[in-house]
Order: structure tokens, then sequence, then C-alpha cells
């Protein structure tokens, strides 16, 4: 029997991940988050200098009898949820040194195309009381897609405009989850030794998810990708074995109001803006056959052909080949990069242009 995801969808199942997900419709999810056991392999509990025990995770379902018996493990819950992930879909997996090594591994064996590495820096982390290693401070997320020719979703200027208009780099300070937004047992204690902070799922589910999209997350735990989830608009489906973890989940997820207004939705996203060739320029006149085109410090220059490419004392083509060129770079947004002199002999970008026709012709603001 099949699941039909539109059934299940902004649920949790209390079951067997890999159970579940082999019963789900095939292609059926666009982005899935897992944060998987560790087998942290602890053995002796932890104390602080003053004797007192530090709470780790020794929970039975991160107790492993070998690391082929983990390894076996990873790779049956990696094939199932391969299976559901869409053609275009990607897949984040978080974990720490004990076993993220061995998980990148089994990724790549099951054809998996890696496309980052995003270190979390914990800006609070736990000392290491020790005094033996360092402190461990981060864990390493990686984020894939089934196929190197996959057309995945990266929202790049949403995660620019984040980052106060500068590119997001690979390496992410945030916080561990504290205070109110940790989940608490009856007796007060954590619900949950692991779980991870809104913080850190609003990134991810922003970067690599549009409105509507269907999340996945096989390792729900208290429940914090299904409430940022449902924060951003998307759609959520979880997946946890531990019953007591899912009543945790359900209420915080019961408590979240969802966002009304579709402009609150909304992200800065210039790739989704409708196409302009170069060529729409020249033909509607906006520049001319002949004229030149610089770069913005002047240092290199280009004449307009009217076929709408471009052509420099040392190569020819678009106007990203050429610019692309003048730079002895891989790649180049010509668009960006040309600019034109106007009647008092200022430059103005090329970019401008284009946007003016987009709003001629498609009403683009």
């Amino acid at each position: 029997m099949t699941l039909q995801t539109k059934k299940i969808l902004n649920t949790i199942i209390n079951d067997d991940c890999i159970k579940i997900m082999n019963e789900m419709e095939e292609n059926s999810v666009d982005l899935i988050f897992a944060d998987p056991p560790y087998n942290l392999q602890l053995g002796d509990s932890l104390t602080r200098p003053d004797n007192t025990s530090v709470s780790g995770v020794y929970e039975d379902w991160d107790n492993f009898e070998s690391m082929e018996a983990y390894d076996e493990y990873t790779r049956t819950w990696l094939q199932a949820a391969r299976r559901l992930l869409k053609e275009d879909g990607t897949i984040w997996i978080i974990g720490s040194y004990h076993n993220i090594f061995r998980v990148g591994y089994i990724l790549q064996d099951l054809g998996f195309w890696i496309l980052n590495d995003i270190i979390w820096d914990k800006v609070n982390p736990m000392p290491n009381f020790k005094g033996t290693r360092f402190t461990n401070a981060h864990e390493t997320l990686i984020w894939a897609v089934k196929d190197p020719k996959s057309k995945y979703t990266f929202n790049y200027e949403a995660m620019k405009a984040l980052n106060e208009d500068t590119q997001m780099r690979s390496t992410w300070q945030i916080p561990l989850c504290t205070g109110k937004e940790r989940l608490k047992n009856a007796d007060g204690s954590k619900l949950h030794p692991t779980q991870k902070p809104e913080a850190l799922l609003y990134r991810i589910i922003m970067a690599s998810s549009n409105v509507g999209d269907v999340v996945l997350d096989p390792f729900f735990g208290t429940g914090t990708t299904g409430a940022v989830a449902k924060k951003l608009g998307r759609n959520y489906i979880g997946i946890e074995k531990d019953a007591l973890y899912v009543q945790g989940a359900q209420k915080r997820i019961d408590e979240i109001k969802t966002v009304d207004n579709e402009w609150a939705l909304e992200f800065s996203c210039k790739r989704k803006q409708p196409r302009v060739p170069f060529g729409a320029v020249i033909e509607r006149g906006l520049l001319e056959p002949g004229t030149f085109l610089y770069d913005a410090g002047r240092k290199h220059v280009a004449i307009i052909r009217s076929d709408g490419t471009i052509k420099s004392e040392t190569t020819e083509g678009s106007i990203h080949q050429v610019g692309a060129a003048a730079q002895n770079a891989p790649a180049c947004n010509g668009w960006v990069y040309w600019h034109y002199e106007n009647e008092q002999k200022e430059l103005i970008s090329i970019d401008e242009l284009r946007e003016k026709i987009r709003v001629e012709m498609f009403g683009a603001e």
C-alpha cells in the first residue's frame, strides 16, 4: 500500500522512518532534512570538574553494535530517501566527526552529488571539561542532489539578503538551542538531547525550497523542521519513532500561527524574473550597434555588433563570454559587468536597460 503524499502533508507519523519512507510515493518530496543518529559511542558518563553529570546522548536510538551495523543502517535509510526525492530536489544531512564522514562516503556511493558542506559554528559550545582535546564547537551539514545535472533550488538572493547583502558563506555562526525554544519534560529536563535551533532550519529551508514545497524530516525529534516549515509556508512530513517526541513536536507546531499575508512569504529571487536577451536591447534601439561598452573601471572596452554580440580586441561573443575573457574568469554576469556612456560621459550599467525591458514586456517592477 502506497502512502499518498497529499494525504500525509503536515502530519507526524509515529513509526520507523525506513518503513514509512519505503511506503511513500516515489519522487514526491522537494527537500529532505535528516538529523540521523550520530553513533556517538560515549561509553562512560561525562562529568564536569565539580563531578556533576553532563547531559549527553545515551538513548537507545543512538547505540549501534558496530560501525558495520551503523553503515548498513545509514545506507538503508539513504536509499529510501533517494527514492522519495524529486529529480530536482535536495537533501541536507547533519552530523559530527563521529559519523559525517561515513555518511558522506555512503552518500556518494549511492550516486548523490554533493553541492556543499556547511560548517555550523556553534557560538556557545559545550566546553571540553577534561581539557584533553579541542572544544568541539561545530557540526557539519552535507547538501546534495540525486544527479549532477539536477536543476535544484538555491535562493541565492534571499541568502544574500539575510546576510546584509553579502554572499552567504559556508560557515554559519548560530547558537545552540537554549532558553524558551528548548522543549522540556514534565520534570524540567530536556525532552530531546540534540534539539536543533530554529535558526539553522530557517536558513536551510529558506535556501533550498519554495513556498508550498514538501519538506520531509525522517528523524523528526521535537519538530524543529516542521515548526520552521509552517512559519515559511512550506508543507512538512515528519517521521518519528518516539511517541514522547511526537507529542512534544505536535504541541509545538500546533501553537504556531500560519502567515496569511502572501507578501510576507515572498523573498528576493532575481533568477525567477523573466529572461531578457541582450539582443532585445539592440532591437528596441536602447543601444545602437557600434556603441562601446566598458567595465566599471574603464579598463576593458568592447563594441556592440548588430546581432547582439560584442567584440573586444581579443575576443568576441556574448556579453557574458567577453566579460569572462576580459577578467580571465570562468564565468561572468555581463549585465552587471558592462556599462555604456550617457550624454554626460557617465557610465551606466546595461542592467538598467534590462530592467526597463522587463517592465515593458512583463510588468515587472
